[in-house]
């Protein structure tokens, strides 16, 4: 069995293709969350295999907007790769809380951000399609 290489970065125009692969944003605007180094792309021995989008709550607070991950790559840790990459950036950068969500309906992505160290931090009501309630969680980086 060969060891894979494992290796995350700020999201660059040539990895546009990839990342619209998995979102309905239009292209201009995911283009400008690259230039804004807001995606970080994960990649394993140099696949792209996965991408993390964050943003800034009111301009300040970091907060995660999506993390997705190929389902053949899933499962093995990833995930946490990307996660632990954005929190190094951020501390260096100056930050020392990280926020995330999840819809209400969805309980293995509550399990997974609790088993990465994240705490519920509150709930807003009916603010998805179909009424549907948003958890939010916070982790201090």
């Amino acid at each position: 069995m060969t060891k894979e290489r494992v290796m995350v970065r700020i999201a660059a125009p040539g990895d546009l293709d990839f990342i619209k692969q998995n979102s309905r944003l239009p292209r201009e605007r995911l283009l400008q969350k690259i230039q804004q180094d807001e995606i970080l792309i994960l990649r394993v021995n140099d696949e792209p295999v996965g991408h993390l989008w964050f943003g800034f709550l009111w301009s300040t607070i970091p907060f995660i907007d999506l993390i997705y991950i190929k389902q053949d790559y899933q499962k093995r840790g990833l995930s946490r790769v990307l996660l632990g990459f954005l929190e190094a950036y951020l501390e260096e950068s100056g930050y020392d809380v990280l926020y995330s969500s999840s819809q209400m309906d969805e309980p293995e992505p509550q399990a997974w951000h609790r088993h990465v160290g994240f705490e519920e931090c509150g709930v807003i009501s009916g603010i998805n399609d179909g009424g549907i309630g948003e958890v939010f969680f916070r982790k201090v980086i």
